[in-house]
């Protein structure tokens, strides 16, 4: 531990304590001091070593961090080393057991208590076999893989030696993937059959016969200056011969294992409580992706009566704009109508930029205090844009070494309308996820687990808060806009009901698909990517609405309580000042935090 450390554990702890104590209990006052020194440091040091552990273990993670120690490993994923890291967590959560948590100060308690939170519920998600799902149509290594090829540091000789470290490793990794994959057709844990099929063409489109037009090669393309011509001719041809010879024929491989051994095995049903354990993996996936207790059926109600509230909502839209026709009628003429599109790739990416720029100027309204680290917008590769969702974000680097970037998807134009877009720069960028995820990034007085924590509940859940701050920055003025942040918010209420409904009620993908088209202006495309989400992503999607609806829940409770005292840019610092949070936790921070300005 660091003396800057050191000291500023000493100074937490010490305003902790009395400032005096009468002469008889100096001595007992010095042990108390001491064994609170000594919980604290202990704490510490367990926070670190896991992290540690999580680095190592997992070291594309890392990379991601910023932390190069490990960018020439990928992660071990066969069983004997998934059977050790459980053992691992197992272990690691006696150890917290053992701390004293009442001799704790109020933030190294809340971060004991959400790291044997996250501990407890890893060992308890044991019992499931999810390490079978390893692959799907939005997330693997035919994705995952080249993303993190291109987001490695690329500037000495030592960096592109890592870069053939993991290019080499890459063969075993296909190997044990595909023994994962032939353990899930042995015992039922297998996805269902219709979404991965985009799986295949997937990886079919990285096997280009042009070696330099791959994207594996493409650190190549960006040599630093001041390597010579001879390590350039060296690394280039180098990189050409791994890739042709080791990369492709493991990527050739794992295709063939998909489509004539996995594919055939898939489900036919959709739910995933078709699986054996199947309804207690949903239950524990439910409580694990919205950190509540809700039922399938409760969540369901919710989404039913939030589908009902919004539809309202869009229909005073639709009046004001004195559109003569049903609101399919409306629905139809905003999928078709060329105005609402545009024609070339570049042009909606350039819409993206000039959105972002105009929020960037808004945040000082709502925001004490903004995130150093940069954003880009760019458009997913061609490989991967035709599965993949609208837009996603991905995080930068926590050193301030890469910067976030929201990605937006251009495939099939027609598909993605002007007046959604303002709603999806605030979710994607400012102040949605690139604001919430970088400033926590930035809370240094946070041990690590807490700075990069991603509670789906709290980080999808400010995401989708953030578009309806769109009309506080003077975003949504124009009606067609204002629709398409109700459309967003209609998408999301749907979530609630066509996810339980595939999961726990049986519904089918046109069932699910029809739900969708009926109450929002999302085009056919979209919305068949996002119902093949929901069935290889159980749960996931329930996050969302239940994150905004508490964080909104939070906002009328803090307004109500403190009237004129209420500030809403301190208030966005409180939700956001602990990093990403359980929202029963959360709850009870702003408790707290109310309980705070009353009092002062």
């Amino acid at each position: 531990m660091n003396n800057s450390r050191r000291e500023f554990l000493q100074k937490t702890v010490a305003s902790t304590l009395p400032l005096a104590f009468p002469t008889a209990t100096l001595f007992a006052g010095k042990a108390l001091n001491n064994s609170i020194q000594n919980s604290t440091i202990q704490l510490q040091n367990l926070f670190n070593e896991d992290w540690e552990w999580r680095k190592r273990n997992y070291p594309e993670s890392a990379s991601s961090y910023g932390d190069n120690r490990y960018n020439n490993k990928l992660t071990d994923i066969s069983v004997e080393a998934i059977a050790e890291r459980n053992e691992y967590d197992k272990v690691i959560l006696k150890k917290i057991s053992l701390i004293n948590k009442n001799e704790l100060n109020t933030q190294d308690l809340l971060s004991y208590d959400l790291f044997f939170k996250e501990k407890e519920s890893s060992v308890n998600g044991q019992h499931f076999n999810s390490e079978y799902f390893i692959i799907d149509q939005l997330d693997g290594p035919q994705l995952g893989f080249a993303r993190m090829i291109q987001n490695m540091p690329y500037n000495s000789i030592l960096d592109y030696e890592n870069y053939l470290s993991r290019l080499n490793a890459f063969p075993k990794y296909a190997e044990q993937i595909i023994k994962l994959l032939q353990l899930g057709i042995e015992t039922k844990w297998v996805q269902a059959a219709i979404p991965l099929r985009g799986v295949q063409s997937q990886i079919e489109d990285q096997l280009v016969l042009n070696i330099e037009e791959s994207i594996y090669y493409s650190p190549c393309k960006k040599f630093p200056k001041d390597f010579s011509i001879e390590e350039k001719n060296k690394l280039s041809k180098e990189s050409k011969k791994v890739i042709s010879e080791i990369v492709f024929p493991a990527f050739k491989k794992l295709l063939d294992f998909i489509k004539n051994s996995y594919l055939p095995k898939c489900r036919t049903n959709l739910s995933i409580q078709s699986i054996p354990d199947g309804g207690d993996y949903y239950e524990y996936l439910i409580q694990r992706r919205t950190t509540t207790k809700k039922s399938a059926k409760e969540i369901h109600e919710i989404g039913n009566s939030e589908v009902a509230r919004i539809r309202s909502l869009m229909e005073k839209v639709i009046l004001s704009l004195n559109f003569k026709g049903t609101f399919n009628d409306f629905l139809i003429f905003l999928r078709t109508d060329p105005q609402f599109y545009y024609t070339k790739p570049e042009d909606l990416i350039t819409g993206y930029r000039e959105i972002a720029k105009r929020v960037d100027g808004e945040l000082p309204k709502l925001f004490a205090e903004l995130p150093r680290l940069s954003y880009g917008i760019k458009a997913f590769p061609d490989y991967e844009a035709p599965t993949q969702t609208t837009a996603r974000y991905y995080s930068g680097a926590a050193d301030g070494t890469r910067a976030g970037y929201f990605m937006a998807n251009t495939y099939k134009l027609e598909t993605r309308p002007k007046y959604e877009m303002e709603a999806l720069t605030i979710h994607e960028a400012m102040p949605g996820h690139h604001l919430q995820i970088a400033r926590a990034q930035e809370l240094k007085n946070l041990p690590e687990f807490r700075r990069q924590a991603g509670y789906t509940a709290f980080v999808e859940g400010w995401a989708l808060y953030s578009e309806s701050l769109g009309e506080d920055m003077g975003f949504y003025s124009d009606p067609y806009s204002k629709f398409g942040q109700l459309t967003y918010e209609m998408w999301r209420a749907c979530r609630l009901v066509i996810d339980t409904g595939i999961h726990a009620f049986n519904w089918s993908r046109d069932q699910s698909i029809d739900h969708m088209k009926y109450n929002s202006a999302k085009s056919e495309n979209d919305i068949a990517v996002e119902i093949d989400r929901y069935i290889v992503w159980p749960a996931q999607a329930l996050a969302y609405k239940i994150g905004e609806l508490k964080i909104k829940e939070l906002k009328e409770k803090a307004k109500s309580k403190l009237g004129n005292k209420f500030d809403i840019r301190k208030f966005h610092n409180a939700i956001l000042d602990n990093g990403a949070l359980p929202l029963d936790i959360l709850e009870i921070q702003i408790d707290n935090w109310i309980t705070s300005k009353i009092v002062n």
